[in-house]
């Protein structure tokens, strides 16, 4: 079981697992984010992997609010995540792009379908070393679900605890890519930037473009959606 938002890391992700002798069913989750042009992506990818099933749900989390990606009234946060970044006495402050409780809310109906499907593992594109500020892709969270599932389910009950599969958490979005490309991976399939024009291309200037421009530059890579180096 693969979350899979069309994405860099997600796409990773699952690709890993993949290598690793897992047979791959998606979940995408259209969640009403601003960004809805990675469900495009999420298609794409999932066709490139050859998964089993792709499944996509609805979940309109524009009804809550409280982030720039769920919420019209927010303006999404450009060329100001390594200003922050670079700040090291100061304590970090988690981005209006966070959605509240979201990897908990997806992590949660992913669960469903594994338990349905029977599936032991769940494998999810969390980063906790570049900077993201975001609670819910820390190594403490998915422990904590983790011990959520094995409490909270028939499964776990019955002694089939789920594994949480997070191989993307302790590298660096050059290392991600690095990683990516030697699995011969296509970058052109996915989608990465939160505030995309009618064109769908890239902005260059929210957080998500700003850490993939400087993961290819690191890499010594070339992103195929941009068409230059770095």
């Amino acid at each position: 079981m693969v979350l899979l938002s069309g994405g860099l890391d997600s796409y990773t992700a699952a690709a890993v697992a993949k290598r690793d002798g897992f047979t791959l069913h998606a979940l995408s989750i259209n969640y009403g984010q601003r960004h809805v042009r990675e469900l495009d992506a999420s298609r794409a990818v999932a066709a490139a992997l050859g998964v089993e099933q792709h499944l996509e749900l609805a979940l309109d989390l524009s009804q809550i609010g409280g982030s720039s990606l769920t919420s019209a009234a927010l303006d999404v946060p450009k060329d100001s995540i390594f200003d922050q970044a670079a700040s090291d006495h100061q304590p970090i402050v988690i981005p209006n792009t966070y959605v509240p409780a979201r990897n908990t809310i997806f992590l949660s109906m992913a669960l469903g379908w594994a338990e349905v499907l029977g599936a032991a593992d769940l494998v999810i594109g969390v980063n906790a070393l570049d900077y993201s500020g975001y609670p819910d892709c820390r190594p403490e969270f998915i422990q904590a679900f983790e011990q959520l599932a094995r409490v909270a389910t028939r499964a776990g009950v019955e002694g089939r605890p789920l594994t949480i599969h997070t191989p993307l958490i302790s590298l660096s979005k050059a290392d991600i890519i690095r990683l990516g490309l030697s699995l011969g991976l296509d970058y052109g399939l996915t989608h990465s930037c939160y505030d995309p024009p009618p064109s769908g291309r890239p902005c260059g200037h929210c957080d998500s473009c700003l850490l993939r421009a400087a993961g290819f530059a690191d890499a010594g890579a070339t992103d195929p959606l941009v068409g230059v180096p770095g």
